[in-house]
Order: C-alpha cells, then structure tokens, then sequence
C-alpha cells in the first residue's frame, strides 16, 4: 500500500496536475487512496516531505551548465557573461501572455506544501515527533516564497490548500513587507521546530541551515527597502531596518550558538579551490547543506565537460579588478600590483582567492588528471578559443571555481557535490546587516569578514581605517560599506549570489546601464592562437576583449531599464482572470 500511495504522491507533490485557466492554486489535492489510510506516522510524514527537497537545484542530465558557478551568468550580473548576452539585463523582456513564472503549475509545490501542513496533525504521534517535519514544510513555504518574491515583488499570500470556490483566488497581492513578514513568521517556527546540526538526519534541513536562509531573505529584503526608497518598487514607509536588524539578530545567533559549523581551514595553495570540488561533504564544517549525486542512485551532472573549456561563460575584468592586492590595498593604489598584460601578471600579488577562481597558465592549474595509461596531467596553457560556441570562453578569463580535474569525473557524468548552503554566507550576511544598520564594531569584523580573509592569508580590515578606493564601486556610500560589499563578491564569486545582490542594492544604474563587459587583454595570445580564433573576440581602445562589441542590441552597452527592469512583469492572462492582480511598475 505504501509504495503504490509513494507513486500518487510524487505524482500529486510535483504538480502534474491537469491544466487549469482559471487561476492559480485553485484545485484540490488529487489521491486515489483515503485520508485514514495515509496520515498515520511519522514515517508517512517523512515520505511526503521528501519530495519538498526538489525544490532545490539538481542540475542531472542537463547539458551546457557548470552547476552554480555559472549563475552569475545565467542569471545575469557584473560578475560573469556568457557568449548569448543576458536579454533581461539589456531590457529586452515583454509583458508574456501566459506562464513567465506566474501560471497555474509554478504555484503548485505551494499546494503540496500548503496541504501537508493541513493534513500532518492527523498522524498519531507525538508533536516531538512530527515538528521537524513541520519545520521542513514552513522552511520549504518560505524557500518557495522567496523565489517569487525576488521576481515579483508584491504577492498574494496562500497558506492554506484551496478548492475551486475559495474567495482568496481572487485577492490581490499583498506588499512585499508583509509578505516577508509572513516568511519570517514560518522561518522562526521552522527554527524553533528543527532539531541542531548534532542531532538531523544527514542531508536534511535543520535549525542552523533555516537560521542562514532566514537571514539571507531578511538582508535581501531590508536592503532592498532601503535602496529602493521612494521608488516605485519600495515600501512606503521603510527604510528596511527592521529586516535589516532581524538578518543581523538571526546570523550572530548561528555564529555564536555553538553549531560545530565555522569556515573549513584551507590547506596549501588550493585550498580555497578545492572547498568547491568535492564529491562528499559529509565531514565538511562549512558545507552545510549540498546534493550529493550517485551515478547508481540519481545519475550525476555533466558539469565537468565545459568547466574544462569555459562553458561559453567567463568573469569579467569589473570582477577581477575587486580583488586586493596582498597589501589588502586596491589595484588603484597598491605599488604590488602587476597589470593585466597576461594572466600571470593579473594573479601576481593578489588575493589568492583570485588565482584559485581563474584559469592561470602558471603549471598548477590542472585540466585533467588521472588519465588513462598513467599519462601526465593536462595542464592549462591557454584559454579554449578554438572550442565549439557552447564551450569557449566569453572573456578570456576562465571560471576554475568548480572545476574537478579528475578524468573520471569528465569522461561522462560527474558526481562533484552542488553546494546549496555554506557557512560563509552568514558571516558575510553579519556584516553587511551590522554596516547598513551603522552599528559595525571591531569585535563584528573579527568574527565575520576577517575570518574570511584570515584563512586566505589577507590582511583584517580594522574597522574606522578602511581605505578609500578612487575606483570604489559604490562611491556615494562609505569606503567601510564598499570593503564589505567587495569581501562579499569575492569570496562568493561566481556562485550565483551577484544578481541579487545588485538588485536588492538598486545598483543597476552604477554598475550595468550603458555597461560593456569586458575581458582579459587579448594581445596575450597573438602569435600563440590562430588570428582567424582570436578575431571572434573583438578588443575595446585599450585591447580588453570585449565581446559584445559587434552585437548591434548591446552597441551602447547594456540597455536596463531602472523603472521597470527590478521586477520581472505578470503575464496578461492572470490578470484577465483577477483585475486585482495589478501589473508590476514600468510594464
């Protein structure tokens, strides 16, 4: 019985469900088996909230990705591009007639979820014994919740399953606060109801990974509405504090409560490298939540075949110039640095962290080992011009952050673990909320960002002497702001974190309207790549590749629209349905 209900319930969890035009959320769960027959036990629970953990990134079987360390092309941001420039970041999304995210069947994990915490109280057992799964299903509402709060803004608010005839069909959205209010709501819950870190399932949500997910939303959301004031996509009445607080309360409580989580030490040259690599993090510190993937279980990924060629992707030289020099001062003002000539030059006195994200010809930067018949390592000599469009690199410098050089792992499918939560991002978040609240103390930076550049070998930032940077990204903010910011980008480089980042900070007029992205000197490889390979990669006046340069959509750079482009629009069906599901600003 309980393997046949397994089948309907994967069936009723992953929305495949009939169509319906009338409006979201608007059909009941569908089972062929009674209520009494299911909820029983905890184990019933257990099994229905398995399936919430496909809300998380899986990546098998997909071709042309490298996992996260793609998204900051993906989805579009100053760290990375891709060879197809990112349409939404040039202003070139349209109003769709249906679906963009909105339709019937992207609401229907919200059902599934919204339908166990209607139904879990009929289990006989104890609460003890159900809260966990309790908690799993509000963290998983919240994870659900926040996807579409970053693309639309203003939501309506389900928190229960509703049938056809439910009133709340046809509500209108409510304002982004209230909605983050709502999450917060079912984060402290899910953080009250989860067991620590010591006493989880392995490879389950539990307090700690809900406390940094609690926190992260709550930083997205204060700074967004602080600047975002007095535009149209703000709050009125916020400045964002009171997130702001709850992202600094939430974070200092997991640094400081004794989880057994802290940053993993990094051992040798590569260490920083090889904390993304790995294909088992059971015994990681740092890792705290990630997919593992089992070639006889699952299947894997094919990451590994672009992560050696470049993925059609590539960082650009604004994110390669953030790197400090190892005096801890900016390429604009440390006599260390070295120029950008060659790939060895750029890497040379510089932040570690940047020679272990980057491709170098430098004799250490392996592409393959392992190889058949004991042959030697395939090391890295020169960037993968000559390589089919879906491999080349956009820039010339080429993403290492996530590559595995095992010949094994690239042969077919790879097995390399996809992190999906790690314990740096709360010291980052710590300091970031602390500084936007103006309440950043010495003690704060010791135990956030310093730990981070400590284990890397940079010099600590001494709070009240951080050094202005003439090139500062952000230069109406404070030189304290912008180092902390820039710590941010760094370390996080190239997982995916960019995006959102640029759009809570209201920072698309700084740093992407009228921006060419560029690339590395192409003058480097003249002589050592056929000219016909290397003219595909057209430079700027100073000999920077910049790769967009002939498309005529990105002749002026990019073409974001500051009034409109933060929010993703609805699509016209939904609001034919419910006129009191209004269009977002500027659409």
């Amino acid at each position: 019985m309980k393997k046949r209900f397994l089948y309907i319930l994967l069936f009723v969890c992953a929305g495949v469900l009939a169509g319906c035009k009338e409006d979201f959320l608007d059909r009941a769960p569908e089972t062929n088996i009674s209520e009494a027959e299911y909820w029983k036990t905890a184990n019933d629970l257990q099994l229905y909230a398995n399936n919430f953990y496909t809300a998380f990134p899986s990546t098998i079987g997909a071709y042309g990705t490298t996992g996260i360390y793609g998204y900051d092309a993906d989805e579009g941001s100053d760290n990375m591009i891709y060879t197809g420039y990112n349409t939404a970041l040039n202003g070139e999304r349209v109003v769709p007639s249906s679906g963009g995210g909105w339709a019937y069947g992207d609401w229907s994990a919200l059902r599934s979820i919204n339908y166990f915490l209607a139904n879990y109280h009929k289990a006989d057992e104890s609460w003890d014994n159900k809260k966990k799964f309790v908690g799993e299903a509000l963290f998983f509402r919240a994870y659900f919740y926040y996807a579409k709060l970053r693309s639309f803004g203003d939501l309506p608010w389900v928190n229960k399953p509703l049938d056809p005839t439910s009133a709340e069909l046809k509500n209108g959205r409510l304002s982004r606060a209230v909605i983050v209010d709502s999450l917060m709501n079912d984060l402290d819950k899910a953080v009250d109801y989860l067991p620590t870190k010591s006493k989880a399932a392995p490879m389950r949500i539990n307090k700690e990974i809900a406390q940094l997910f609690q926190a992260r939303i709550a930083l997205f959301e204060g700074s967004w509405e602080k600047y975002h004031a007095g535009t149209a996509f703000g709050v009125t009445g916020s400045n964002g504090e009171k997130f702001l607080k709850k992202a600094a309360d939430v974070s200092e409580a997991l640094i400081k409560g004794g989880s057994g989580y802290q940053l993993q030490a990094l051992a040798g040259d590569e260490g920083y490298w090889r904390l993304f690599n790995q294909t088992d993090y059971s015994s990681s510190t740092e890792i705290m939540l990630w997919r593992k993937f089992d070639l006889n279980l699952n299947g894997g990924h094919y990451w590994h075949r672009y992560t050696n060629t470049g993925a059609a992707r590539g960082m650009t030289k604004d994110l390669v110039d953030s790197y400090l020099c190892t005096d801890g001062k900016s390429i604009a003002t440390s006599p260390l640095y070295k120029g950008d000539a060659t790939l060895q030059t750029v890497v040379a006195n510089r932040d570690p962290r940047l020679a272990q994200t980057l491709y170098v010809a430098d004799g250490k930067h392996v592409i393959t080992n392992n190889r058949p018949g004991g042959a030697a390592p395939a090391l890295f000599e020169i960037p993968s011009f000559n390589a089919a469009n879906e491999n080349k690199p956009a820039t010339g410098y080429q993403v290492y952050k996530g590559h595995n050089p095992d010949y094994n792992q690239q042969l077919d499918r790879g097995t390399t673990g996809l992190i999906l939560f790690r314990y740096a991002e709360a010291l980052l978040i710590f300091a970031e909320a602390k500084a936007e609240l103006g309440t950043f103390t010495q003690t704060d930076a010791d135990i956030s960002i310093n730990l981070l550049k400590s284990r890397v070998g940079m010099p600590t930032l001494t709070v009240g002497a951080a050094l202005a940077d003439p090139n500062s990204e952000f230069p109406a903010l404070s030189p304290l702001i912008n180092e902390i910011r820039r710590e941010r980008r760094v370390e996080l480089a190239c997982e995916g974190y960019r995006h959102d980042d640029l759009f809570r900070w209201a920072a698309a007029d700084e740093k992407i309207v009228g921006w060419k992205p560029k690339g590395a000197m192409r003058a480097q490889w003249e002589g050592k790549v056929p000219a016909a390979q290397l003219a595909t990669y057209p430079v700027d006046s100073k000999g920077y590749i910049e790769f967009y340069q002939n498309i005529s959509g990105m002749s002026n750079g990019y073409k974001f629209n500051v009034g409109r482009d933060y929010l993703a629009p609805l699509p016209q069906d939904q609001m034919v349905l419910n006129p009191d599901i209004k269009q977002n600003p500027g659409w």
